[in-house]
């Protein structure tokens, strides 16, 4: 694949979840920068952390879709320019040094707003990644960002209640269960 085709698989990889793209599209040695407010699973190198960032974002956003609007490529790098587009349908949480530090229930709103991604490309596959986003955007979409009250007052209600406790430990049970499933793909060229 050319880097184009590589920096398109993998956020076909994170649409999905397919384990034979990310096998074949993310290097084993693959670290993610941004992954520190996801699942532990998240931080793993290779396919298999790539495998459950997209469970953690397919679990808080349904259609998940990244439009590509632009890509530029150097020798070894790739950037691209995209949307990030979905619907709310489930928990949005985040973590922080690996614990629960927010979850946001379900709003039901559409969510779209840009993103700058760099790809470092190694031996024919996606080795590395950074990531400007417009965060900000997207949590004022979900009326996170100024805070609305109805917004906070469910937020709060959900961590009182235990719900956001239990919102992350099922998100990090499917992101580490996603994880997993790369192991279950036959080794490249074995």
């Amino acid at each position: 694949m050319d880097a184009s085709a590589l920096a398109s698989g993998l956020f076909r990889i994170l649409e999905t979840g397919d384990p034979a793209l990310a096998a074949e599209v993310v290097s084993e040695s693959n670290h993610n920068r941004e992954a520190t407010v996801s699942p532990a699973a998240c931080r793993i190198p290779g396919p298999a952390g790539t495998l459950a960032s997209s469970a953690w974002m397919r679990y808080a956003f349904s259609d998940l879709r990244f439009p590509i609007l632009g890509i530029a490529e150097g020798t070894d790098q790739v950037w691209v320019r995209l949307r990030m587009q979905g619907r709310h349908t489930g928990p949005f949480v985040r973590f922080r040094e690996g614990k629960l530090d927010q979850a946001i229930p379900p709003t039901g709103r559409d969510i779209d707003f840009e993103q700058v991604h760099m790809l470092n490309i190694r031996n024919g596959q996606v080795a590395g990644h950074e990531a400007l986003r417009d965060d900000i955007t997207m949590l004022g979409q979900l009326g996170v960002f100024p805070p609305a009250p109805a917004t906070v007052a469910r937020m709060l209600a959900w961590r009182v209640s235990g719900r956001a406790a239990r919102a992350a430990a099922e998100v990090t049970a499917r992101a580490a269960e996603a994880a997993a499933r790369i192991q279950e793909q036959p080794v490249a060229g074995g």
